[in-house]
């Protein structure tokens, strides 16, 4: 019961703060010469503190549940609960941390336009996967937190949760001034993934908490570095090109990124 009222109040949290950036964050929604997107304003890649609030709010926790006794001892009770129920161990998290990110293409290639064309959004999530890798791998080795099953010390933050919550903003990002209820609906994909990281046994509540937060980041960075990053890419687009690629290593999928000079 802890666990679900826990994450309950995550999510509600969630959205709420989530609703209070699109109220406040609403652009035009004149169409673009593209099809598939919709004119964005230079607010759209800016950093405002009330965007930073909630990834803050729970890389903090995370953090703080690596040494505060209390935090850590809803680590233990909480894995305590989960091995006690023994709840039936699903892979599904594998596959729903990259749901999200796959709606937003999906919902384009369905006709409901987004705030980039392909390209641009490519190179956005592209972006924020390389953001929290960068942030996630070396926090791992850092950290050396050792997983509720005893499987490693790489537990801290979990990867997949980060990457779940990276792909959810990256859908809300794109859809909140023109299908702004559509917009939400990666948010509780990819608490399903936290939660299922922590009923799995791979990750402690802090873990899940943290790649959260982490997550929501990355893909805030993104949109933030996107104009410089493509201005650096296409100054010269006689000269150069650029190639997005998906990779396959060690059980993770991701993007890579190649220019040609």
């Amino acid at each position: 019961m802890k666990i679900k009222c826990f994450f309950l109040a995550l999510f509600i949290q969630l959205i709420y703060g989530t609703s209070l950036v699109g109220a406040q964050n609403t652009v035009s929604t004149s169409y673009s010469a593209s099809k598939d997107s919709i004119k964005p304003s230079e607010n759209d890649y800016r950093i405002t503190p009330k965007r930073l609030i909630i990834p803050s709010i729970l890389i903090g926790y995370g953090v703080a549940s690596l040494s505060i006794d209390g935090l850590k001892q809803l680590n233990l009770s909480t894995r305590y609960e989960i091995t006690e129920h023994r709840p039936d161990k699903i892979k599904l998290d594998n596959y729903t941390q990259y749901l999200p990110a796959v709606m937003v293409y999906g919902l384009n290639w369905a006709g409901v336009e987004g705030k980039h064309h392909l390209k641009d959004r490519t190179l956005i999530y592209a972006t924020s996967q390389l953001i929290a890798a960068s942030l996630v791998t070396p926090l791992k080795h850092l950290t050396q937190e050792e997983r509720p099953d005893g499987s490693n010390a790489l537990s801290f933050p979990s990867g997949h949760t980060t990457t779940a919550f990276s792909s959810a903003q990256f859908l809300f990002r794109e859809y909140k001034d023109t299908h702004f209820w559509l917009s939400l609906s990666g948010y509780p994909i990819a608490i399903f993934t936290g939660v299922y990281r922590a009923l799995n046994n791979k990750h402690w509540v802090g873990d899940v908490v943290a790649g959260a937060g982490f997550g929501i980041l990355s893909t805030e960075l993104a949109y933030w570095l996107y104009p410089k990053i493509k201005q650096w890419l296409f100054k010269n687009n006689n000269q150069s090109a650029i190639i997005i690629a998906p990779f396959y290593q060690d059980q993770a999928l991701g993007l890579g990124l190649v220019k040609n000079f």
